[in-house]
């Protein structure tokens, strides 16, 4: 594990945004293709603006398929789904088409939508090992990510897939992959900052904690794959 730390928030959307292109550029070497999961909520919308801002016309953007570690159950067009945000910051663009993106069909009942997007992902692997590229991931204040949170029966969930879950505390379902799932990728980083995450953090990366159902970040940990947080030291102020 690295924990990357900046003083302010541009360096590190620079820095994050760099090691993206740059594990890009070596997946499209190698495999001619390069698979990549977005984390949802409004973390991300400064690095989408970047990544857009100064890089589209660096990496053959038609060789990169889209992914989305979770989705809130609401409609496609509702301000909340993550893939919304996404086409509108980062995709549309890009000028990313259709068939490279792929969303979560929140049309169905959370189960089936599970299901289906479960099914996507394998047909896109075509019989490969379900292995993303690169897994951005946020932290919320109380220590999930994706739809990970604590105290949830997908924290037990043992095999490596999407799933629907209740999460009592918002009283909703969400759809989202789970903790084996996460831990196949090649690489996998944290976009952690402000200060309302340092209690989190400490916990999170604490050795000494190993309350996963409580921290269920801590579920996270790649099985060969590296691990990085980018954090900014407002989310670091209590971590020793």
């Amino acid at each position: 594990m690295s924990l990357l730390i900046y003083k302010t928030e541009p360096e590190l959307f620079e820095d994050l945004a760099a090691f993206i292109i740059s594990v890009a550029e070596k997946a499209i070497a190698e495999r001619n293709c390069f698979n990549l999961v977005l984390t949802g909520g409004n973390s991300p919308k400064k690095l989408h603006e970047l990544i857009v801002s100064a890089y589209k016309d660096k990496l053959d953007w038609s060789k990169v398929y889209f992914f989305f570690g979770d989705e809130r159950n609401v409609t496609s067009d509702h301000e909340s789904y993550n893939g919304l945000m996404a086409k509108t910051t980062l995709l549309d663009p890009l000028g990313i088409q259709e068939n490279q993106v792929f969303y979560v069909n929140t049309a169905l009942a959370p189960e089936k939508a599970a299901i289906e997007y479960q099914k996507a992902i394998s047909k896109h692997f075509n019989g490969s090992d379900l292995s993303f590229d690169l897994i951005l991931l946020g932290m919320g204040d109380d220590a999930h990510t994706a739809s990970l949170f604590p105290h949830t029966d997908i924290l037990k969930e043992k095999d490596p897939a999407v799933a629907a879950v209740f999460v009592e505390k918002l009283n909703t379902y969400r759809i989202s992959m789970t903790a084996p799932l996460i831990n196949k990728a090649e690489h996998v980083v944290f976009l952690v900052f402000g200060e309302g995450k340092a209690k989190a953090l400490r916990q999170v990366i604490s050795k000494e904690e190993e309350d996963t159902d409580t921290y269920p970040a801590k579920l996270i940990r790649p099985i060969s794959g590296s691990l990085t947080w980018y954090v900014d030291e407002a989310a670091a102020s209590l971590v020793e």
